[in-house]
């Protein structure tokens, strides 16, 4: 499918170009150290499709970009840094269960994608063949249409490749973090099976998206400089600080380590407990916090490095303005169109 005439002219506007360069000018000072004026505030905006993406990749691309050409004034705000994010993320947080041969299904048909536990043991989990691989070829198509489309404004946003972690505890549930205590091998052997694939993934995105253009997942609302990625820690607060640094630490360090700049990890729970591994690994320069983990800030704030990077999502026990007293806007980004 192509995309309209105006929406190429748009979407590879020199001036939206230079636009979408400043923040980020401003975003990887912020990275290296430097206090920018005012507080940074990202909020993207995300172009949608019509189509069924499952069925027309292709298409779903083109109409997300006719979309997003229609959004593109977004970029003239100067105060909040508002990407144009273009995100088809097949299968939700179970994107890589399916590669991995589970069963994903869409519980009440809106999109809602649940996943059957697989009933193979602990230790046995094969690494898929990927030329084959139906859902990563779905994937492929939309990130080759974004490419074919020749845009050069927007953002293109990963899939949800998460963490060895998660997806392992999305294949097995809490059978892996028994294993983790009672059977370590054959947990770690699994474990390194799924980040061999993860890293894998990031390495093909990598070598095909541009680096000015190629984000992780929710890119809208995680935007990094170019050359960093973003790994998903959610299920981190299931697990003690030894057990994450015996067993996950290095898996998460060497997936970040794909990125010649090290990379983010999202959480959304109770993970302070790993706050003195994180501020250990080089390769973590960012930490993402909403929901309850931005209760944690304080704990965040002064207990990682100087170099790592907060982004913040303000909620009901953590408004915007506690935020502000806690980091003096220092390490911070806050995701929020307004304060």
């Amino acid at each position: 499918m192509t995309i309209q005439t105006n929406t190429r002219a748009i979407l590879c506007d020199p001036e939206r170009i230079q636009a979408r360069n400043i923040h980020v000018a401003r975003l990887q000072a912020l990275f290296a150290g430097e206090q920018p004026r005012g507080v940074f505030r990202l909020f993207g905006v995300r172009g949608v499709g019509r189509c069924d993406p499952y069925t027309e990749p292709e298409r779903w691309i083109a109409e997300a970009l006719d979309d997003l050409a229609t959004k593109a004034g977004a970029l003239r705000d100067e105060a909040v840094f508002r990407p144009l994010v273009v995100e088809f993320g097949p299968y939700g947080v179970h994107f890589i269960d399916k590669i991995l041969g589970a069963e994903v299904f869409d519980l009440d048909g809106t999109g809602n994608w649940q996943v059957h536990l697989l009933d193979t043991p602990i230790g046995a989990l094969a690494l898929p063949d990927l030329d084959r691989d139906p859902t990563w070829q779905l994937a492929r198509r939309a990130a080759e249409a974004f490419l074919a489309a020749g845009v050069t404004v927007p953002l293109f946003g990963l899939p949800v490749i998460a963490s060895a972690l998660n997806i392992a505890v999305n294949l097995y549930g809490q059978a892996i973090l028994v294993a983790l205590a009672t059977a370590p091998k054959a947990a770690q052997r699994d474990l390194e099976v799924i980040n061999t694939l993860l890293c894998t993934l990031h390495r093909w995105y990598r070598d095909h998206i541009p680096a000015a253009q190629l984000q992780p997942v929710v890119a809208d609302q995680r935007t990094q400089p170019p050359g960093f990625g973003q790994l998903c820690g959610c299920t981190t607060h299931l697990i003690s600080g030894r057990m994450y640094r015996e067993h996950i630490a290095a898996l998460d360090e060497a997936l970040l380590a794909v990125y010649p700049h090290g990379g983010m990890i999202h959480l959304c729970g109770t993970h302070a407990q790993h706050i003195p591994v994180w501020r250990a690994l080089p390769a973590l320069r960012a930490v993402q916090l909403n929901d309850r983990a931005a209760e944690d800030l304080p704990r965040y704030f002064n207990g990682l490095r100087d170099d790592q990077i907060l982004y913040v999502n303000p909620c009901e026990q953590m408004p915007a303005e506690r935020i502000l007293d806690i980091t003096g806007g220092r390490r911070l980004v806050l995701v929020t169109p307004s304060i």
